[in-house]
């Protein structure tokens, strides 16, 4: 059985610089149901502000985000 915070789709945007992890992840949040979770990849050290602030401007969560290395990840969720 999947885990409940495992996410829908998971996006790998390294290399792209801001605002395009954030702009594709919209799009993708967009064609997805409620209760759906989606898990980005990035590279761009400046995609931390951009997805924190996406999440406290607009319905979506930002659940958790993380840095291993060069990557960023986030997870985001959709109610």
């Amino acid at each position: 059985m999947a885990s409940e915070m495992e996410p829908t789709e998971e996006l790998d945007f390294s290399g792209l610089t801001c605002p395009l992890p954030l702009l594709k992840t919209k799009l993708a949040l967009n064609k997805l149901p409620s209760g759906a979770r989606i898990q980005v990849q990035a590279t761009d050290p400046g995609s931390v502000r951009d997805f924190q602030v996406f999440a406290e401007q607009s319905q979506y969560q930002l659940e958790r985000w993380w840095q291993d290395g060069e990557f960023y990840f986030y997870l985001l969720f959709k109610p």
